[in-house]
């Protein structure tokens, strides 16, 4: 498939009238072509025009249909084949056997949500029929059921060219729900970005839907994802990226005559509790599988361990030898762009710089353009907790190791954290009681607490929780990736009195629909 540079405003291609954007192989630095001009306030108000018009009926589809349109962007997307894979590369500097992967991810998290919508449980069906003899008060008849919010912006990450981009887990969970989709695609990938946003594009029209359930667009700067938050037909934004780009988009949200939800992944540095039985018996294991867990995908993960906590003494000591000699193995790898080179440059370099941290280890210097070096550091628990910037996330292959006085400390540092995406307790048998005091504390601070496994790989399931207290998320009570993504999206109405012949389907007494039901507090499935 040819690359255009274009706009997808529903089935139409259109030239953006703004700057232009080019994305870098970051292998060589050499830029790549097409260009791609952005759009601006008059390409939003089509995009977003059209996602209302289509909001109507997309939103009453029948669970059949929304499920195999799903299924139709993924088979579409397969259909790309290695011009999709090829470009990807191109532009992320990523390995083949990483994209296909993503890839695979990909195409299984639109297939999950097909499941989910053809199971209906997310409509949370909840029927209390009328009791007209009850005393003292009868009860009206009650029905309540989950409807679409309506237009979603989504916003493409960079470190997950397909995974979290244009038909990603907020595509994907959005279009589950009923929602017409708007992505602003990442600048870093844009051609990558065209091909599956035209996959998309055919699978809309394969399915007969109406053209306005997706739209993909371009720009330089921050002016159309702004317009975008912005626009009042928008009423809820999936975002993957950094604080202060997720909390930017969180202000336009909440200063908009009507207020919409905005749900940002953003800052994360995921910290690892090394208990002292644990530290003791198998240290030197635990070294390795941190700086394999660390250096994985040049530390561009969000998920990626860049903090470790632990009590200072022989067994610390050692720990940090062996990562250290892990570490100064460890090979460097191109990173996602030019950009991100640029921060994580300055992120290590503040801490190298840091009075009060010291540099436990470099990995091997790189020879191309914006290659990840890897780096260990360490400093003590009391000045970690006097200064707020140690906490601050670098993202890449970067970790700072605290070390704490005692037990008590450890305590004291893991309540002192931010929110985050994960915590991971490496225990043994004898550290039980420790971690039984240290759950509750982790639970507060994080949405995945992991024992004795390392938080880079998210699954795409059921039970998956991605996401956690500010600044990890926007709001600690939702997930991006599994099934229970498709909740953010949706809303209850309440039918009280209807009659039968006014019902939706899902609530019409026989159960049309076969979907499980929550009939007068008696689950009926």
């Amino acid at each position: 498939m040819t690359l255009q540079g274009k706009l997808l405003i529903g089935q139409r291609t259109v030239t953006g009238t703004r700057a232009e954007i080019q994305a870098t192989d970051p292998a060589t630095g050499k830029p790549l072509t097409p260009v791609y001009p952005g759009g601006g306030e008059t390409e939003v108000d089509q995009a977003c025009a059209l996602a209302e018009d289509a909001f109507a009926t997309y939103r009453e589809t029948s669970l059949e249909e929304r499920a195999v349109f799903l299924e139709t962007i993924a088979s579409e997307i397969e259909d790309l084949g290695d011009d999709l894979i090829e470009r990807a590369m191109l532009e992320t500097g990523l390995p083949r056997a990483r994209l296909e992967g993503e890839r695979g991810r990909t195409c299984g998290q639109l297939r999950l949500f097909s499941s989910v919508v053809r199971a209906g449980e997310w409509l949370d069906v909840r029927i209390d029929p009328a009791l007209p003899e009850r005393q003292p008060l009868p009860r009206v008849d009650l029905r309540q059921r989950h409807v679409a919010l309506g237009p979603v912006a989504v916003f493409g990450a960079s470190n997950f060219p397909l995974a979290f981009s244009v038909a990603g887990g907020d595509t994907a969970s959005a279009l589950a729900a009923g929602c017409p989709v708007v992505v602003k695609g990442h600048s870093a990938h844009p051609g990558t970005s065209e091909l599956v946003g035209r996959a998309v594009q055919a699978a809309v029209a394969q399915c007969k839907l109406p053209e306005g359930v997706f739209s993909l667009l371009f720009g330089a700067g921050n002016e159309i994802g702004q317009a975008l938050v912005a626009d009042p037909r928008i009423q809820a934004v999936g975002f993957t990226g950094s604080r202060q780009g997720g909390t930017a988009l969180m202000q336009t949200a909440q200063s908009r005559p009507q207020p919409i939800p905005v749900y940002a992944e953003m800052s994360s540095i995921n910290p690892v509790l090394l208990l002292p039985e644990a530290l003791k018996n198998r240290g030197k294991a635990i070294a390795e599988g941190f700086v394999a867990s660390l250096t994985l995908g040049a530390g561009q993960f969000c998920t990626n361990p860049g903090l470790l906590l632990g009590v200072k003494g022989p067994e610390l000591d050692a720990f940090l030898a062996a990562a250290g000699e892990a570490v100064q193995a460890s090979t460097a790898q191109t990173m996602l762009t030019p950009g991100i080179h640029g921060a994580y440059q300055d992120g290590v370099g503040a801490l190298a710089g840091h009075p009060r941290v010291r540099e436990v280890a470099r990995g091997e210097a790189g020879d191309g353009p914006y290659q990840c070096q890897a780096a260990l550091f360490a400093a003590t628990a009391s000045d970690f907790l006097a200064d707020e910037a140690l906490q601050a996330e670098v993202f890449g292959a970067s970790a700072l190791v605290v070390e704490c006085a005692d037990l008590a400390e450890v305590q004291r540092v893991a309540a002192h954290l931010e929110g985050q995406l994960t915590a991971t307790l490496q225990l043994d048998d004898g550290d039980r009681d420790l971690a039984r005091q240290l759950l509750p504390i982790l639970e507060r601070k994080a949405g995945r607490i992991l024992a004795n496994g390392w938080p880079t790989g998210v699954e795409v399931c059921h039970a998956m929780v991605h996401g956690g207290p500010y600044p990890a998320t926007s709001d600690a009570r939702t997930t991006s990736v599994g099934s229970a993504a498709i909740q953010r999206f949706l809303r209850p109405v309440c039918y009280q009195n209807l009659p039968a012949g006014l019902l939706p389907e899902a609530l019409q007494d026989g159960n049309p629909l076969g979907v499980s039901r929550l009939v007068d507090g008696k689950r009926e499935v």
